[in-house]
């Protein structure tokens, strides 16, 4: 299965998608804050990110724009985990970078579905993307 690194401040939440990633066989990585995260990304190459966009200093969206502006990271896609489910808000988050949304609270069907078809993607997006 997939290495998955999960972005996101509230425990609640990530208790949940650790717990619904597991249970699926994916391997979790976690970070509490963009910039911890940015690093784990970096040094670990995960498969997938999901990336809250409201967090403590440095909010998801600056960490995305990050990520896709580097060559090390910027096929590694990565998912919007957002409690932002306004009209435009997707629009705006994916034009930040986001290869998907997944608006909180979480549907786990939902959930593992969006993630399962990022993964099936990646790979040929990744294997494609030149170095």
């Amino acid at each position: 299965m997939a290495r998955v690194l999960i972005v996101e401040d509230n425990p609640a939440n990530m208790t949940l998608a650790v717990f619904l990633l597991e249970s699926a066989g994916h391997t979790v990585l976690k970070a509490v804050d963009a910039e911890t995260g940015l690093g784990m990304a970096f040094h670990e190459q995960p498969d997938l990110i999901l990336m809250d966009i409201q967090l403590p200093g440095m909010d998801g969206l600056e960490a995305i724009g990050l990520l896709k502006a580097d060559e090390a990271t910027r096929t590694i896609p990565v998912i919007a985990l957002t409690a932002l489910a306004m009209k435009g808000d997707e629009e705006r988050i994916r034009a930040a970078g986001c290869d998907g949304y997944i608006a909180k609270p979480l549907a786990y069907r939902d959930f593992l579905a969006i993630i399962a078809a990022q993964l099936e993607a990646a790979p040929r997006a990744r294997r494609e993307t030149p170095a």
